[in-house]
C-alpha cells in the first residue's frame, strides 16, 4: 500500500493519519498524531471459531514509557502489569466498536492500539478510537462506519476539542463523545456538577468535530481505493426459530404482561416455558429437522427462546407503555438505605438497596502516604488521594464461578463511581486525609454502578468526610423499534441485555458529575439523549431523598479508630533536617511518639496517630526541630557527650550546641563532671551563633519563666 498522508484541523489544533507505512502485515494500520502524541493502531481479522455465538472482539491498548523518554521501575525494568488507565483505555475503544459490527458476525477481530510517543499536551486515548476506525476500516472488515470520537473540556465559558491535559485540569467538563454517521454512540464525562443544559450543548459540539472526523475518513479510504465492506449474513435456516416462536409467544406475552415485580418469580415461570419447549424438540422424531437444529448446537435453544422474549418484551414496552415488573416507564424502584451498618472499626459504611440491586460501599481514611503512586503510568497525574474499587462476586446474580482479580468491568465501574465523587470532595487542605471507598455488590439487578455511586456517599458521610453535596446516580435505558422511541428510567438487568442503551447519569441537586452511555444500536439523535439526560435529573432527585433520610449531613465524629491528623507547613529548606541522614530523624519521631509522619515536596507535614494527643507530640517535636534559632532562646536539652573544657548538648532533634565550662554554674567549676552527665536533662540559652553555624549555650542568666516555657514548649 502507498504512504498516504492526511491532516484535519480543529480550532488550530490538527490530526494527522499516516498509512501504508507501519505494520504491513496488520490487516489494516494507522499512525495517527496529534502534537508529538503518536498513536499506532491495528486491527486484524482471523477465521472464526466453531460454537461460538458471540463477536469474539478483542480490544488491546499498550502504553510504552519510552513514549515519554522513561525508563520503567522495578527490577525487570520493563513494563509489567497495566495501570487502570490503560484498561480503561481499552474500554473507550471498545465501547463505540462494538455495535457496529454485524450481529451475524463470529469471527476472531483484534484491534491493538500502542502509544508511541507523548508530549504531556494531547492524550492519546481519544487518537485510539477513531484510529481503531481506520484501521478496521482499512483491514476491509464488516463495520458501519467510520466511527471517530474527539475530547470536549470546557474553560470559562468556552467548549475546547480534544484540551490538554493541563485544560481538562483547570476545567470544569472532561467529555468524550464518539459517534457514527448514524449519530452518538458512546458518551464518557466527568463534570464539575454541570446543568444538563450544559451537558447537551457539550455533546452537540463534539458530535459536530465527529462528524468532521468521519468525512476525512471517507476521504482517506476513497484514495487508497478502498470500499466499505457490507458482506451479506449467512443464510440461516428459521424452522426452528419458528417452531419456538409458536411455542412460546403466547406463554411469554402472558408472563410479561403480569407484571411480576420479583425477579425470580419471573424467571422461573420463563424457564418453564423454556423447558416446556426443549420437551417438545425432545418428543419430535430424530430425524426432524427441528431436532436435527437442535441437536446441532445444545445452546441454540436458549438463543431463540431469548430472542424471542425480547422481541416480546420490546413490543410491550413500545406498544404498551408497560414494563416486565409493572412499572411506569419513569418510576424508579423501591430504595431503602442504611448507614452504619458495620462496626466502627470501619471507618464508615452505606448499604444501598435499589429493588433487586444491593451494594455496600466501606469508607477508609488514610494517611497522605497511602495515596496511590502512579509513577509509573504514562500520563502526568502523579498520585490519587481518592481510590473507588468496585467487586461483583459471582453470588451477587446467583451463580457460581472462579474469582479472579478484577476484570476490565470491574475496572470500569469503579472509575465511574469515583469520577462521580470527585468533584464533591473536601479539598486536601481541608481535609488532608487520602480516601478509599471499596462498592461490594451484594445483589445485581442492573445500574450496580450507579448504586456504587449512592452507598458510597453514604459510606463517605458515615465517616465523617465533609463531601460539599451528597451525589446520586440513575440509569436510563431505550427501546428503540424504527420510529418508536422509549426512555426507561431505572433499568434492571433485562431491560439493560435485552435494550439499546445504558446511559449512566450521576449528580447532586446543583448539576451533573458524571455520566456514560453506551450503545448497542449503531447511533442516537442530540434529541433523544437531551431527552433521557432530562428525566433523569427527577430520578437522581427521588434516589437522593431517600438517601437523605438516612444521613441528612456528614458525621461530625469520625470513628475511634480513623487516623487523627494534624497537619503544618515548613520551610522546604528544612525538609532534610526533619528526615535527617538516612532518614533518622523522622523515624525518631516515630519510634518517640507513635505517630506517623508524612512530608510533602512543598513543605506540608501531616502526622498521623489513633491517640491525637501522640500526634499533637509530634507536631511540637517537628515545629521545634524548624524553629529558627534565635540569640537568647531557651530550650530544654539533653547532654550528648562531655570534653574537659565543656559539654555537648542537643537541643532540637540533630541540634547540638555546646557550654564551655566557664557557663555551666555562676561559679568556678573544677571538672565538667561536676555539674552534668551524658544523659542529664538541662536547660539551656543560646548564648551565640558564629559565623559557621555553631552553637554556644549557656547556663546562666535563665529566669523562671523562660524555663517553665522552655518546658511547656516541649508539651511538659
Amino acid at each position: 500500500m502507498a504512504e498516504i498522508n492526511k491532516s484535519i484541523s480543529f480550532d488550530g489544533r490538527d490530526i494527522r493519519l499516516k498509512v501504508g507505512l507501519l505494520a504491513p502485515q496488520a490487516g489494516g494500520s494507522v499512525l495517527i498524531e496529534s502534537g508529538e502524541t503518536s498513536v499506532l493502531v491495528t486491527a486484524t481479522r482471523a477465521k472464526g471459531r466453531d460454537g461460538i455465538d458471540f463477536l469474539p472482539l478483542l480490544v488491546d491498548y499498550e502504553e510504552r514509557l519510552y513514549a515519554a523518554g522513561r525508563i520503567p521501575g522495578g527490577f525487570w525494568r520493563r513494563e509489567g502489569k497495566p495501570p487502570e488507565k490503560v484498561t480503561l483505555t481499552c474500554r473507550l475503544i471498545d465501547r463505540p466498536m462494538r455495535p457496529l459490527f454485524p450481529s451475524w458476525l463470529r469471527d476472531d477481530i483484534q484491534i491493538v492500539a500502542t502509544t508511541m510517543s507523548l508530549d504531556e499536551l494531547v492524550p492519546p486515548d481519544v487518537l485510539a478510537v477513531t484510529g481503531a476506525s481506520i484501521a478496521t476500516l482499512l483491514a476491509k472488515i464488516p463495520f458501519g462506519g467510520p466511527m471517530a470520537a474527539v475530547r470536549v473540556g470546557l474553560v470559562g465559558d468556552d467548549f475546547i476539542i480534544n484540551p490538554t491535559y493541563r485544560e481538562i485540569e483547570i476545567g470544569d467538563l472532561d467529555l468524550v463523545v464518539a459517534g457514527s454517521p448514524e449519530g452518538v454512540i458512546m458518551v464518557e464525562a466527568g463534570a464539575n456538577q454541570l446543568p444538563e443544559q450544559d451537558i447537551i450543548e457539550a455533546i452537540d459540539f463534539g458530535y459536530e468535530a465527529v462528524r468532521d472526523l468521519i468525512q476525512a475518513q471517507r476521504e482517506l479510504i476513497a484514495e487508497l481505493g478502498i470500499e466499505i465492506v457490507t458482506e451479506e449474513p449467512p443464510v440461516v435456516d428459521t424452522t426452528l426459530e419458528n417452531f419456538i416462536a409458536d411455542q412460546v409467544t403466547k406463554p411469554v406475552q402472558l408472563i410479561l404482561a403480569k407484571g411480576e415485580p420479583d425477579k425470580k418469580t419471573r424467571d422461573m415461570a420463563l424457564d418453564e416455558v423454556k423447558a416446556e419447549v426443549v420437551t417438545a424438540i425432545g418428543e419430535l422424531p430424530e430425524t426432524d429437522p427441528i431436532a436435527v437444529a437442535a441437536a446441532a448446537n445444545s445452546r441454540i435453544v436458549d438463543g431463540l427462546f431469548k430472542s424471542v422474549t425480547k422481541k416480546l418484551m420490546r413490543q410491550q414496552i413500545i406498544e404498551q407503555g408497560i414494563r416486565v415488573d409493572g412499572r411506569k416507564l419513569d418510576e424508579v424502584r423501591p430504595i431503602s438505605c442504611q448507614v452504619g451498618l458495620l462496626p466502627k472499626r470501619v471507618h464508615g459504611s452505606g448499604l444501598f438497596n435499589r429493588g433487586l440491586t444491593q451494594v455496600l460501599s466501606i469508607c477508609t481514611l488514610g494517611t497522605p502516604g497511602d495515596a496511590q503512586d502512579l509513577a509509573d503510568d504514562l500520563h502526568p497525574e502523579g498520585s490519587k488521594r481518592y481510590m473507588h474499587h468496585y467487586n461483583m462476586p459471582p453470588y451477587s446474580v446467583g451463580e457460581t464461578k472462579p474469582m479472579r482479580s478484577p476484570g476490565r468491568r470491574e475496572i470500569g465501574h469503579g472509575a465511574l463511581a469515583e469520577r462521580a465523587l470527585l468533584p464533591v470532595l473536601p479539598s486536601k487542605e481541608k481535609f488532608p486525609y487520602v480516601l478509599r471507598v471499596v462498592s461490594e455488590v451484594l445483589s445485581s439487578n442492573g445500574s450496580t454502578s450507579m448504586g456504587s455511586v449512592c452507598g458510597s456517599t453514604l459510606s463517605m458521610m458515615d465517616a465523617g468526610v465533609p463531601i460539599t453535596k451528597p451525589v446520586s446516580g440513575a440509569a436510563m435505558g431505550l427501546i428503540k423499534e424504527g420510529d418508536e422511541v422509549r426512555i426507561l428510567t431505572d433499568i434492571q438487568g433485562i431491560e439493560d441485555f435485552l435494550g439499546d442503551m445504558d446511559f449512566k447519569v450521576a449528580g447532586t441537586d446543583v448539576g451533573i458529575t458524571a455520566l456514560q452511555m453506551d450503545m448497542k444500536i449503531a447511533g442516537l439523535p442530540l434529541e433523544t439523549i437531551a431527552e433521557a439526560i432530562n428525566k433523569a435529573k427527577p430520578a437522581r432527585a427521588h434516589i437522593l431523598g431517600k438517601m437523605l433520610e438516612s444521613i441528612g449531613q456528614p458525621r461530625l465524629e469520625m470513628s475511634p479508630y480513623a487516623p487523627r491528623l494534624l497537619t503544618i507547613r515548613i520551610e522546604p529548606e528544612f525538609i532534610g533536617l526533619v528526615i535527617g541522614p538516612g532518614g533518622k530523624t523522622i523515624k525518631g519521631i516515630t519510634e518517640e511518639t507513635g505517630a506517623k509522619v508524612d512530608i510533602e515536596d512543598d513543605g506540608t507535614v501531616t502526622v498521623s496517630a489513633l491517640d491525637q494527643e501522640k500526634a499533637k507530640r509530634a507536631i511540637q517535636m517537628v515545629k521545634a526541630l524548624t524553629r529558627r534559632l534565635n540569640q537568647g532562646d531557651v530550650y530544654v536539652g539533653r547532654v550528648t557527650r562531655i570534653i574537659p573544657i565543656g559539654a555537648f548538648v542537643e537541643i532540637l532533634p540533630g541540634k547540638e550546641g555546646m557550654i564551655h565550662i566557664s557557663q555551666l554554674a555562676d561559679y568556678r567549676v573544677g571538672k565538667v563532671e561536676d555539674e552534668v552527665g551524658v544523659g542529664d536533662e538541662v536547660i539551656v540559652k543560646i548564648r551565640e551563633l558564629d559565623n559557621k553555624g555553631r552553637l554556644n549555650l549557656t547556663r546562666l542568666g535563665i529566669s523562671p519563666e523562660e524555663a517553665a516555657a522552655a518546658r511547656e514548649g516541649r508539651g511538659e
